[in-house]
């Protein structure tokens, strides 16, 4: 994992929060199957990280919270990146000998392995390859969707999976949204990111010349309505900016183009064009 993807000057994404309708039951999965430590907990929410100080995702159970919903915009995945093949390898052996079901590819940047927690919600669990095999044309970084050479990967390492790695980070976030160009239109001339890949029915952006920090997708249909609030799925996710000018530019950015934008504490919050929510944050 190459650390320049998620500091200084690059904007990426921090912590992911979403809603599940079971704390209780969601929590042994995140801890035993995923391997995150509890930072901080309370009756209806759970702080989750790697390093033991860092939140990466939190968890929470909403007063009368309904079952997560088809067919509309929210959460595809949230993608889990560890540090190295070998910790995805020692995670592969884990989950395969919990009986977990997977799904499992190879996006030539990256070796990727698919998994749902109890209420449907998306996880991406994988390994960058090193940047300076990923090919690029024209400012666009060459992806695809190839089989997974589970072999090659499991003969990486024959280490005992001990929980997520203490430098693993939120790599990136792939959301369902109702329209491209709008979206494009808020990522792009909002909040600065670039379009790295174009792809079926999607978009992926990124800063700094990642593959990508956020994916775009209408795979649940064109004009897809958003979720209930209340709902299993994604609550917020924050992105990291590198500096208060670079953060204040993008801000002005949203205003001058009718976003609505509310100041909390330290974070600016703001709903991209299909209403899935983001915090605006500092690096620190």
């Amino acid at each position: 994992m190459e650390k320049e993807f998620f500091k200084k000057p690059t904007t990426y994404v921090g912590e992911v929060n979403i809603n599940v309708t079971d704390l209780d039951k969601s929590l042994p999965f995140y801890q035993e199957i995923i391997g995150f430590s509890i930072l901080e907990q309370t009756d209806r929410k759970a702080v989750l990280t790697a390093d033991g100080k860092t939140p990466l995702l939190t968890l929470e159970e909403p007063e009368n919270v309904l079952p997560k919903e088809g067919r509309t915009t929210g959460l595809f995945h949230f993608a889990i990146l560890l540090p190295s093949r070998a910790d995805l390898s020692s995670f592969l052996r884990h989950v395969a000998k919990a009986g977990v079901q997977l799904g499992a590819s190879d996006h030539l940047v990256s070796e990727a392995l698919y998994l749902n927690d109890p209420d449907g919600n998306g996880i991406e669990v994988y390994r960058d390859r090193p940047s300076n095999e990923w090919n690029w044309s024209n400012g666009q970084v060459a992806m695809s969707t190839e089989p997974l050479d589970a072999n090659s990967l499991l003969a990486e390492s024959d280490h005992e999976w001990e929980g997520l790695p203490k430098a693993t980070v939120m790599g990136h976030i792939h959301l369902h949204v109702a329209n491209l160009q709008n979206t494009e239109t808020f990522y792009v001339d909002g909040l600065g990111f670039q379009i790295v890949t174009n792809y079926p029915g999607a978009l992926f952006a990124s800063t700094g010349n990642y593959h990508h920090h956020i994916g775009l997708n209408i795979w649940n249909g064109e004009n897809a309505p958003a979720p209930a609030e209340n709902s299993a799925g994604l609550n917020w996710y924050s992105l990291i900016f590198p500096d208060e000018k670079s953060r204040e530019e993008k801000v002005k950015n949203l205003e001058r183009a009718g976003a609505s934008i509310k100041k909390e504490t330290d974070a600016y919050i703001v709903k991209d064009p299909s209403e899935n929510k983001i915090h605006l944050l500092l690096a620190d």
